[in-house]
């Protein structure tokens, strides 16, 4: 199988959750080192499964991969950068100031700006910095989903105008005197990502409108931010003649026509298009039968697979449970990819039938609420939290009642600090507590952003939280019950969204065990587009089926509450499909 090329120094590997980033990057990266080559694999995402795929615990710092010469590779940790980070500012102060001076500095860094800026030093280091990466001949960044990778991406622009234009000598990351060292790293940055000779950008891409979509969405964002050099990889196409199997020539269908219709802008670049493969990509094995010729006649023709244990009912059976209080907050969360968003709409959907006034809304970037309910329904209301709007909105908020006291000289300066990029964190946080707040007078459904960075906007919840408690300061109602509103059980049902693969409910599980450090205990798991409840008889498809086994098997046996969803001949978009999604109709 044709894999993407990797002819410069730096290659990034960006799209929507769960099209198989992961995969490519390090199926690349295998490539490349098996003929030879030093090689450098980083993830960017916080929740990044680079462990997993590779089989290597990773750190930091670049790890030998066992078995693959040549291979290297690091995770950026977003806790560790950003504990480095603190200690960097505050850390020259200790002994100097007083104690309780120390604690204070160390509160002002605890927030999701710090976590960024520090994450955000690390790949700067990597990209602008030669030396960083002196001893590989490539750089390969496996990155988080698309949202949250342009937000990376813009950020050496960002920073670098925001300390050009800054006189004030400080900022909510600290002293400007220490970012201004970081400007010629900035600088850097900015200049290599934006230059074809160094670096290249791979679109990764599912045969789905949605997944199209948001691939055109970034081509044209990222060709804004002066990146030409982009590339487009079409992974998991699903390819077969007319046959008696309706879930085999559905799928063979939805691909080709998604390919036939998508986005001009979008198909003209160069492109390799990857079929579908049944088995994970898990281990060095598996990743390197990526780059081998795919013969679709080495699976023999089977019966439809089936469970030797009872199936968990469908996504409907839920229903009763979450509307038994008649208002509340309803999150979905899990791995990008794994339809949290069709899962949010439907349950949005059911609620509404059901009479109940229902808001729906995302804080996921790349959101698309509004595709997956498609018509108008009588008492749902479909949202998304803008962070351009959202800037806006509380900048002027912020001026009208901070600014409205000050000289001109403060005014400036309070304007010059709300330029920062930091205050988009805060404006996004702000916007998520005031839709949790609606939950109150009826329900809000919320299809959350790809797991890393659904625990960035928590992990800020429980830093506003610690500041709320320790000064009590007058902050919105909204913010300060946001955290004891998450940790109620009888007001928040949070559903964790997986597919029956290793992945996504490994990182699943991982995802549950952080919200019950915060405090949060998850209500039920849904499993979705199980392939093994579909009912197909097709050789491939049915592989893919009994692969599903054990991980269906692992989750119900961890919730009391679990759900599952079959790969839907019908897409799960609109009243109609989402009804399937809920199992009021066939698949």
């Amino acid at each position: 199988m044709p894999l993407p090329e990797a002819n410069t120094r730096h290659v990034f590997f960006t799209g929507k959750g769960g099209v198989g980033k992961t995969s490519l990057s390090c199926a690349v990266g295998l490539a490349l080192a098996d003929k030879g080559m030093r090689v450098l694999i980083v993830s960017t995402d916080p929740a990044s499964n680079l462990d997993e795929v590779l089989g290597v615990p990773l750190c930091g710092s670049p790890t030998a991969v066992p078995g693959a010469p040549g291979l290297f590779a690091l995770n950026i940790d977003p806790d560790a950068t950003a504990a480095a980070y603190r200690e960097r500012m505050v850390g020259p102060y200790r002994g100097i100031l007083p104690e309780a001076a120390i604690r204070s500095m160390e509160e002002q860094f605890s927030g999701a700006c710090t976590v960024e800026i520090a994450a955000f030093d690390e790949f700067s280091k990597l990209i602008g910095d030669p030396s960083a990466t002196a001893d590989f001949d490539r750089a390969i960044f496996d990155t988080a989903p698309t949202g949250h990778t342009l937000r990376l991406l813009t950020l050496p622009s960002a920073w670098d105008e925001f300390i050009a234009t800054s006189t004030g000598g400080a900022s909510c990351l600290g002293p400007l005197a220490g970012l201004e060292k970081q400007k010629a790293l900035y600088a850097a940055t900015v200049q290599r990502l934006s230059d074809p000779g160094e670096t290249t950008v791979v679109l990764v891409a599912r045969p789905e409108g949605s997944a199209l979509r948001e691939a055109e969405r970034t081509r044209d964002e990222l060709s804004e931010l002066g990146v030409s050099n982009i590339r487009v990889a079409f992974n998991g196409i699903f390819a077969t003649e007319e046959t008696g199997d309706a879930v085999a020539n559905a799928m063979a269908r939805k691909a080709s026509s998604a390919l036939a219709s998508m986005p001009s802008g979008l198909a003209s670049l160069p492109s390799v298009r990857i079929p579908f493969v049944p088995r994970g990509t898990v281990g060095l094995d598996a990743l390197r039968s990526l780059g081998r010729p795919f013969d679709r006649d080495s699976f023999e023709p089977q019966a439809p697979a089936e469970a030797p244990f009872a199936l968990p009912p469908g996504l409907g059976s839920l229903i009763d449970g979450m509307a038994s209080r008649g208002r509340g907050v309803v999150m979905t969360m899990g791995k990008g990819g794994v339809g949290k968003t069709t899962v949010a709409a439907a349950v949005a959907l059911a609620l509404a039938k059901r009479g109940y006034p229902v808001v729906l809304s995302t804080t996921d970037p790349a959101a698309h609420v509004s595709d997956a309910v498609g018509e108008v329904v009588p008492g749902l209301v479909v949202e998304r939290i803008d962070p351009s709007a959202e800037v806006e909105k509380y900048t002027s908020e912020v001026l009208a009642q901070a600014g409205r006291k000050l000289d001109a000289a403060g005014r400036a300066m309070l304007e010059e600090d709300l330029r920062s990029p930091c205050t988009e964190e805060i404006a996004v946080f702000r916007a998520f507590a005031n839709t949790v707040d609606r939950g109150r007078d009826g329900f809000v459904v919320l299809d959350t952003a790809p797991t890393g960075h659904t625990i960035l906007l928590l992990d800020a919840a429980e830093a506003y939280h610690r500041e709320v408690s320790r000064t009590q300061g007058d902050l919105p109602e909204a913010v300060r019950e946001l955290l004891p509103r998450l940790r109620d059980p009888d007001f928040t049902r949070v559903l964790v969204v997986t597919l029956a693969e290793a992945t996504p409910v490994h990182e699943a599980e991982r995802l549950e065990e952080d919200l019950r450090r915060a405090g949060i205990k998850p209500w039920a798991w849904v499993i979705n587009q199980a392939m093994l409840a579909s009912g197909t008889s097709d050789p491939v498809l049915a592989e893919k089926g009994r692969s599903e086994l054990p991980f269906i098997r692992e989750v119900n046996g961890r919730s009391a509450r679990c759900a599952l969803i079959p790969w839907l001949v019908k897409d799960p978009v609109g009243q109609e499909g989402l009804a399937g999604a809920l199992g009021t109709q066939g698949s």
